[in-house]
């Protein structure tokens, strides 16, 4: 089959990858979108030990079930494969599993292809009024769901009063947005540098959109709940600044290690920073559920690409020319199930 396999820092190579084989509880899914991921640029840029080349990366897709007695079923891709077994498995908390994999991590291939792998409880049913591409996006915005749900708990569960912030308007900080509206926030800033997407994002329904110091942007110390969707130790320094005494961190992004918290003012001010990995396979079928019930708004802002030029969608990514927040892939399909 064809894949878009990572072979070396910016360099990826469209070419043939042996077909998966489904082991047993596993279907072969024929892969119709597939997004870019922060996660996926960190590979290409060669900053991720997890992800060495050569490697098949991807891991935000949606799909038809490929053969066997559910030939045909359309479906999102939930890619963190738990063991089921242990403690975190037992009470739902499967994104800390010690033994999860997740596609596009060795040792499974991603879904920057034309098939791939995946148990069957990793499957959601995707209606036949959603397209897949927007079926897709459940796994980014899953992301922001949970950050949402965790941080709402410690709010007190209603965010309907409070002023909320997203640092990032990428797909991760969009889908924090859209989680904050849908779980009842009606006070969203998101706080992206980049004009061009700034531009993309104006008529994003449900939260208003400004540049790092504009007048839109919230005061320091105002803000109840704080997302950071980007995770560099400058916006970690400026979720530090904005959020208010008893305020909430929920940081997503996974851009650089270390730096940017100012532990004194959290400390002092009893501001809660919740780190967060993924999502529960709870919080993934409810995000799916609100993309297919609407909920999460019209999902217009992705950009479709050949999965042959997927090589130069990173690029255009890496120079910040992409107004979009999230470019999915989609493969040709020229490789028949046997």
């Amino acid at each position: 089959m064809k894949a878009l396999v990572y072979t070396d820092v910016e360099v990826l190579s469209y070419t043939d990858r042996p077909m998966p084989i489904p082991q047993e509880g596993e279907e072969l899914v024929r892969i119709v979108a597939s997004g870019i991921c922060g996660s996926d640029m960190h590979a290409y840029l060669g900053h991720d030990a997890r992800r060495p080349a050569p490697l098949t990366l991807g891991h935000e897709a949606a799909g038809v079930v490929a053969n066997g007695a559910n030939k045909g079923r359309r479906v999102t891709i939930n890619p963190l494969v738990a063991c089921q077994n242990c403690s975190y498995c037992r009470t739902r908390r499967e994104n800390l599993c010690p033994h999860r994999e997740i596609i596009s991590m060795h040792p499974r291939e991603g879904a920057f292809a034309e098939y791939v792998a995946m148990p069957h409880r990793n499957l959601i049913t995707v209606p036949d009024n959603v397209s897949l591409a927007h079926a897709a996006l459940a796994e980014p915005i899953a992301c922001g769901w949970h950050a949402v749900r965790l941080g709402k708990s410690v709010l007190g569960g209603n965010l309907s009063q409070l002023r909320c912030a997203v640092i990032g308007g990428g797909a991760i900080g969009v889908g924090a947005a859209l989680s904050l509206a849908a779980q009842g926030a009606r006070d969203i800033t998101v706080i992206e540098p980049n004009e061009i997407r700034r531009s993309a994002l104006a008529d994003v329904a449900g939260f208003e959109v400004c540049a790092p110091n504009e007048d839109a942007m919230p005061s320091d110390g105002e803000v109840d709940f704080v997302i950071d969707g980007v995770g560099y130790a400058a916006t970690r320094e400026t979720c530090s600044a904005l959020a208010r005494a008893g305020g909430v961190i929920a940081h997503i992004g996974l851009g650089e290690a270390t730096g940017g918290l100012d532990v004194r003012r959290m400390t002092l001010q009893e501001i809660t920073f919740i780190g967060t990995y993924t999502y529960t396979a709870a919080d993934f079928a409810a995000t799916a559920a609100a993309i297919f019930e609407g909920s999460l708004g019209d999902l217009d802002w992705i950009e479709e690409r050949a999965l042959a030029d997927g090589h130069a969608a990173f690029k255009d990514i890496r120079s910040g020319s992409v107004a979009a927040p999230k470019i999915i892939l989609t493969p040709e399909h020229a490789t028949p199930v046997s």
